[in-house]
């Protein structure tokens, strides 16, 4: 017998972005909260680098060293970040990446709830919704997974352009934008939510989607069952 479980859409998600590298340390970060399909709020900071910021970097993300130079470190903003994994669950396109870069500063957040099993605790960054997966398991038919693409294919630009008039900086409204990418991915989450059917879904449900890894996937689906 199937559990019925809390709607995802009900849950407040954090969708993370970050500029910079393992080299350079995070550079900039955005985060937007998703809640019951809008977007309720939006953060975003530029960070003093750890490390080098390659000529060829910058050339994507926009971010010169001189203007960075003066900003305080991303590891000031721990409590910020461990607040949010302890609120809800953190989201990102192709979460790998992000992940990777907020172990690289903190390996661990502080014990906060197990989204993925509700009642228990757990000292980890994830599970994370990742909006890249999700969309290309429900839709496997999308030309590609790029965030730009997706977007661009549920024609979702002319929401993405008037939010980041109200939350992005002048001049960091545009792709590889830490908060316009955050915002970006963030409105794929609103989409779904905004769907009767998929606004339906259990928080596990979306996160079993978020992996492709079949026997993660598989470990997650049979937490629906008593």
């Amino acid at each position: 017998m199937c559990s019925v479980g809390p709607n995802w859409s009900d849950q407040p998600i954090f969708f993370v972005d970050f500029e910079g590298s393992r080299t350079s340390g995070i550079l900039e970060y955005g985060v937007v909260t998703v809640l019951r399909g809008e977007v309720v709020d939006a953060h975003t900071r530029l960070c003093r680098p750890t490390g080098r910021v390659r000529p060829e970097d910058t050339a994507v993300h926009g971010l010169e060293p001189a203007v960075l130079a003066e900003r305080a470190p991303f590891t000031e903003e721990w409590d910020f970040f461990a607040g949010l994994r302890e609120r809800g669950p953190l989201a990102a396109h192709y979460a790998g990446v992000e992940n990777a870069l907020l172990k690289s500063v903190w390996p661990y957040p502080r014990s906060s709830p197990d989204f993925a099993r509700p009642g228990e605790w757990v000292v980890d960054w994830g599970p994370w919704i990742d909006s890249a997966r999700v969309y290309a398991q429900l839709f496997p038919t999308l030309d590609s997974g790029q965030l730009a693409a997706v977007v661009s294919a549920f024609g979702l630009e002319p929401e993405l352009e008037r939010a980041a008039a109200v939350h992005c900086p002048s001049g960091r409204r545009q792709y590889h934008c830490a908060l316009y990418d955050a915002l970006a991915g963030a409105l794929l989450l609103a989409r779904l939510a905004r769907d009767p059917q998929l606004a339906g879904l259990t928080l596990l449900q979306v996160l079993a989607l978020s992996t492709l890894d079949p026997v993660k996937r598989d470990a997650l689906q049979q937490r629906e069952l008593f």
